[in-house]
């Protein structure tokens, strides 16, 4: 009788270590979509969806935030930073960085460029219109 191998993968979240147990397999990314904007919003998950991990969504920054506080396994935020509610997207995304700095940030506009002191640590920038290739390469690259 040969002993079962059970690997064990470990990642940070506001609530503590997540312990996911693994028959070989790596858990489903979660991205979260902060878009207000329905037609961008809606690209943006087909594009998420369709690089094989899973997509939450929210429309303003409260939202977000409120939704990684439920969703502790999301690892990625990809907010726009027009958005409307009390902060905007880059504000959300420093909140994001402070509060849970493992997840990796994705921030795009088509009409505002941030300089780089703007923008939160390890953060990336891309400008509205994306290039789809580029950005699902770049998720994909956060994910790794």
């Amino acid at each position: 009788m040969h002993p079962s191998i059970i690997v064990i993968k470990l990642w940070g979240s506001l609530a503590g270590w997540q312990f996911a147990l693994l028959n070989g397999e790596d858990p489903v990314i979660q991205v979260l979509v902060v878009e207000d904007e329905p037609l961008l919003l809606m690209m943006a998950l087909d594009l998420v969806e369709d690089i094989g991990f899973e997509v939450f969504e929210a429309t303003n920054a409260d939202d977000a935030l409120r939704l990684l506080e439920a969703e502790p396994g999301i690892r990625i935020i990809w907010t726009d930073i027009d958005i409307p509610g009390s902060m905007n997207g880059l504000v959300c995304a420093k909140a994001v960085r402070k509060r849970y700095p493992p997840i990796e940030i994705l921030v795009v506009s088509a009409m505002t460029k941030p300089l780089l002191h703007q923008m939160p640590e390890r953060g990336i920038f891309f400008t509205k219109p994306y290039n789809r290739k580029a950005l699902a390469q770049t998720l994909i690259g956060l994910a790794a």
